[in-house]
């Protein structure tokens, strides 16, 4: 079996192949002890073999809003092509069940593998509902519910980090850099790739994570810490002190050139001197001269406007009199919509002073344990920030830490099954469906359609009646400008039937998808409510077949 997908045009070029799954550790072993022991009682039953259909999806959207980014589908499909259990596992099982399991049930299990299966999903990058199936498995039964536990894990945590990057997306703007530094406070390796991964297809601009660049393509950025400033005393520690110019064409003392900025720049500044600090101008030189066209530098060990930021415009003036031009600053610390501004102030004035229109273009990026509540109080206050990077609140989601996806039964041997429960929201739709998206003629989404797999789709121009699939009285006529079916088949019978779009495709699918909600919907304050209906047909099977399987009571 070809377990290797080589790059399509677009994708960066040292992306040579992608190896089946981004972790090995994704396998059938996997999963929860219950479903080993349920694979057991259908084995036992003689079910095994029954031709059933679940469907995965969530009951409510995350972050308190309305909406979700479905992702995790690829790696979904990636599993479908390794499921097998290895002799190791089996001897493991072996352990793990109780001792008087039947022998031949071993011998079952190393015989499985996901070649009767069907996947259908939703395209990973969509937005997605509650109720509407993201995934729908049709395949033997104990196969099936063996699936469970691997496709929740790959589809949970995946959509959510997604979900959240979308939100800071909207949150900053379309023109504002997003950087995902989420690494060294995610939930471990595996937390860590997934979510430079996902964000990136959530629509942030590049990670600090430098294995996720290496292994999905994702463009990495980053400059220095705190430790490397304060790693330097004086001017002494700078060992090195000339430069070549961007055109090779000459080489200068750089650090006298910075000390000859340093000695105008008060009057552009209003700075003095004897309180910048000595040790930060050295550690800015020398970052400087390691990397003199990509000067970002953080300042903030000491004091922004007192030191920082005079001692990067003094680098950065010496930087242009050999035609470099820097990229920016950081703050990591203290008032940053009022740092920000006074930061933009000063490059305004050095740009009008030298008549250098780029320096007011600088990158100021913020990096001070932000969420999405900081970004919309920051818009309210006024700043000029063009950059975030954002770690804890973005990776580990901390607003909600699960989705919250499920895994039912909705049919077996072509029989439709309802799970009845006294909470009414965990009610499932039964049967084997179809998922349409009904369209407006302004392009934006109406409801999303839920149908028998029998039924005749809807077609643009018709009016089709969608019913909430609980409450009788929610309802409503919909005439679709345009009607989309929201399910492919991306694995058949062994097979991937569906081209996997790459990464960077799935960042800009998501994107297109977002602009085709409303703006209520997706807004933080508020939202509202996206309508997921099922049509007339389904509805009624719905409450009969809730009727037939609900146990009359009885008073006395």
């Amino acid at each position: 079996m070809n377990n290797i997908r080589m790059p399509k045009e677009g994708e960066p070029s040292h992306s040579k192949a992608t190896i089946m799954g981004s972790n090995g550790v994704v396998q059938a072993l996997l999963t929860d002890l219950y479903q080993i022991t349920m694979a057991y009682a259908y084995w036992k039953s003689e079910k095994m073999d029954d031709l059933s259909v679940f469907d995965l999806y969530f009951r409510k959207n995350p972050f308190q809003g309305e909406f979700t980014i479905f992702a995790g589908l690829e790696e979904c499909v990636k599993l479908m092509q390794s499921f097998h259990f290895s002799e190791s596992d089996i001897e493991y099982l072996k352990t793990a069940l109780p001792p008087k399991t039947d022998p031949a049930f071993y011998d079952y299990l190393g015989s499985l593998s996901a070649k009767d299966i069907t996947l259908s999903a939703v395209p990973e990058g969509e937005v997605v509902f509650p109720k509407v199936p993201l995934i729908t498995i049709t395949g033997p039964l104990a196969v099936v519910q063996l699936l469970e536990t691997p496709l929740l894990n790959l589809v949970n945590y995946a959509s959510l980090v997604a979900t959240n990057a979308a939100r800071f997306r909207m949150a900053a703007g379309p023109e504002t850099t997003l950087l995902e530094f989420g690494l060294r406070r995610a939930q471990g390796p595996d937390g860590g790739l997934s979510a430079s991964r996902y964000c990136y297809l959530g629509g942030f601009d590049g990670t600090s994570n430098v294995l996720a660049g290496k292994m999905f393509g994702i463009p990495v950025r980053g400059t220095h810490a705190h430790a490397f400033v304060t790693s330097f005393i004086n001017l002494d520690d700078v060992k090195t002190r000339t430069l070549r110019s961007r055109d090779d064409s000459r080489e200068i003392d750089f650090v006298d050139c910075c000390l000859k900025y340093q000695k105008e720049l008060p009057a552009v500044l209003d700075f003095l001197p004897d309180q910048v600090m000595e040790g930060e101008l050295a550690a800015f030189i020398s970052y400087a001269m390691a990397f003199p066209e990509g000067f970002l530098a953080l300042i903030d060990t000491y004091d922004v406007i007192r030191s920082g930021l005079p001692n990067f415009c003094t680098v950065a003036m010496a930087l242009n009199d050999l035609g470099y031009q820097s990229i920016g600053i950081r703050l990591d610390s203290g008032d940053l919509s009022y740092l920000s501004n006074e930061v933009q102030a000063k490059f305004i004035r050095v740009a009008d002073r030298y008549n250098l229109p780029w320096f007011k273009k600088l990158t100021i990026v913020a990096s001070n344990d932000i969420n999405e509540d900081t970004i919309h109080s920051l818009n309210q206050q006024g700043h000029s920030i063009n950059c975030y990077g954002i770690g804890t609140h973005l990776v580990t989601c901390q607003k909600q830490p699960a989705l919250g996806c499920v895994f039912k039964l909705v049919q077996i041997n072509n029989k439709p099954r309802i799970k009845l429960s006294e909470d009414v929201e965990k009610v499932t739709i039964p049967g084997l469906k179809k998922v349409y998206r009904l369209f407006g003629t302004d392009g934006r989404a109406l409801v999303d359609l839920l149908q028998h797999a029998s039924e005749t789709a809807p077609k643009t121009g018709q009016r089709v009646l969608c019913r909430h699939p609980i409450q009788e009285s929610k309802r409503a006529y919909v005439i679709p400008a345009s009607v989309k079916c929201l399910h492919e088949i991306w694995w058949d019978k062994g097979k991937v039937v569906n081209e996997l779009p790459s990464l960077t495709e799935l960042r800009e699918k998501t994107k297109e998808s977002l602009k085709t909600i409303r703006q209520d919907h997706k807004r933080a304050l508020n939202p509202t409510p996206y309508k997921v209906s099922v049509t007339s047909d389904l509805y009624t099977f719905i409450h009969e077949l809730w009727l037939e399987s609900a146990p009359i009571g009885e008073l006395s």
